[in-house]
């Protein structure tokens, strides 16, 4: 299937969506298939954030692409009540980013030993003033290396996209308490690997309504 117009380019026709929820926009896409362009003026940014800082900028294009593609192709499959398309796409991207897996490793390692922390740098936020955010995010890249690939999907849309547990278990199709035993076992490797420099856990996040 030939990719829509509007896949890569941001563009689309002029919304008539734009006061819809995104379950109504995908619903209304299915008679109307230039609609689905308003996803992706509202959530490619994002979804672009979060694989960018996974896979880097080379790779990033390609996979926020081919997640509105297959997101596009499989409108007909979603549930048009969910009102946030959000852990939908977050986890049809995180599907992709695991075909990179050893990409997305090599860059960790990468930071590791550069201390260039584009990607690590929402982590540091809350680091003693007295570290530097170069030593930090050093450490970080190298925990975020070690992680296995399931607990770092949990902790990267928890703790960079600020998924709900609820919202991340959606994305990755998984119970809500394995969401939360993968996260606490990856927060506690990362104290582990940081000591008193660990970013703090979140506060507990309230359900919500998707």
């Amino acid at each position: 299937m030939t990719a829509p117009s509007w896949i890569g380019s941001g563009m689309g026709s002029e919304s008539v969506a734009g006061s819809r929820d995104d379950g109504a926009v995908i619903e209304a896409s299915l008679h109307d298939p230039e609609l689905f362009a308003e996803l992706f003026r509202r959530h490619a940014p994002q979804i672009h954030r979060y694989t960018l800082r996974r896979l880097g900028a080379d790779t990033a294009e390609d996979v926020v692409a081919d997640t509105f593609l297959t997101a596009f192709q499989q409108r007909d499959r979603y549930e048009c009540a969910r009102r946030d398309a959000r852990p939908w796409l977050y986890g049809i991207a995180t599907h992709l980013i695991s075909r990179h897996r050893r990409l997305e490793v090599r860059q960790y390692r990468a930071l590791a030993r550069t201390g260039i922390d584009p990607l690590v740098e929402p982590f540091t936020d809350g680091v003693d003033a007295r570290v530097s955010a170069d030593s930090a995010s050093r450490q970080l890249a190298a925990a975020l290396a070690r992680l296995p690939a399931t607990h770092r999907d949990v902790l990267l849309l928890v703790g960079w996209e600020d998924l709900s547990y609820e919202q991340a278990a959606d994305a990755l199709g998984v119970p809500v308490g394995t969401v939360r035993s993968r996260l606490s076992r990856a927060r506690t490797a990362l104290r582990r690997a940081l000591g008193e420099h660990a970013p703090q856990p979140s506060p507990v996040r309230r359900e919500v309504q998707s």
